[in-house]
């Protein structure tokens, strides 16, 4: 699809700076990634993420930093206590990784739902494994950011999630609470708080003592920030700001103009309030 005749062009540069934009690299593939960096830098974008760690020294010569380090998987989370020894040594390793460069935080995930698990005992085995990690994060000065995913959407791998367990952002609070550190925060993905949840603004000013990143993307479809989805991102972006908030705002959304560069041009543009 064409990008619109209104895109800014490729000198575009982010003019207030309130925000502080990233953008999820995975959604450019198959892109070459020098290319998205240079392009990044060129706007004004300070920080990448979803990058393969090899070009974080190449981020780092250009003054940028990833506002998220991975670690272990959505599918294969603490949900099941299989999974806690490589969940805890992967977040440990996204820790160091994020102390070697500067990232704020690391991502965390629950898992799939567990068969013959009830809810209590998967949400028990997620609490347990963070708090095994709780203490490392909280003396490197490292967020573990967890994220919750939209278990609707069945028309693509990475538009949604079937059989995700933390798929409710007021239940992925309440298991960060239970962890109880400072350190452990929530990954406010507003996509996929739309499908699940809904009430986006409502739901920031109540969650907001707890969200240490924000993901952005167009509902419906994952697609592009822009006029044919029904979010309002400059609205929800001032919300953000009046808030306080101060991290990252990522843009994780799956570009369907011809031209991805130009989609990320815009959307940026669109939450640069």
């Amino acid at each position: 699809m064409p990008a619109p005749a209104d895109v800014p062009g490729a000198d575009y540069k982010i003019q207030h700076g309130r925000i502080r934009h990233s953008v999820m690299s995975w959604c450019f593939k198959p892109m070459p990634m020098e290319q998205l960096i240079d392009a990044c830098q060129a706007m004004g974008m300070t920080a990448m993420e979803g990058i393969d760690k090899a070009f974080y020294p190449e981020m780092r010569k250009r003054g940028m930093k990833p506002s998220l380090v991975g670690s272990h998987g959505f599918k294969d989370g603490p949900s099941s206590r299989e999974n806690h020894a490589a969940c805890i040594a992967k977040m440990r390793e996204g820790i160091d990784l994020a102390v070697e460069y500067g990232a704020p935080g690391v991502i965390t995930f629950t898992g799939m739902r567990v068969k013959d698990l009830s809810d209590e005992q998967m949400a028990k085995n997620c609490v347990d494994c963070w708090k095994e990690v709780a203490g490392y994060a909280e003396e490197k000065g490292v967020n573990l950011c967890m994220e919750h995913l939209n278990s609707r959407d069945n028309t693509h791998p990475m538009k949604g999630h079937p059989g995700y367990f933390g798929d409710h952002v007021d239940f992925c609070v309440d298991l960060i609470n239970r962890v109880g550190s400072p350190r452990m925060k929530l990954l406010f993905d507003i996509y996929h708080v739309q499908i699940m949840d809904g009430d986006v603004i409502r739901r920031l000013r109540q969650h907001i003592g707890t969200i240490g990143h924000i993901h952005t993307a167009g509902v419906p479809g994952r697609g592009e920030i822009d006029g044919t989805q029904e979010l309002n991102y400059p609205a929800i972006m001032r919300a953000i700001l009046e808030l306080g908030y101060k991290g990252y705002t990522a843009h994780e959304f799956i570009p369907t103009w011809d031209d991805g560069l130009a989609s990320l041009r815009h959307g940026v543009r669109m939450c640069d309030v």
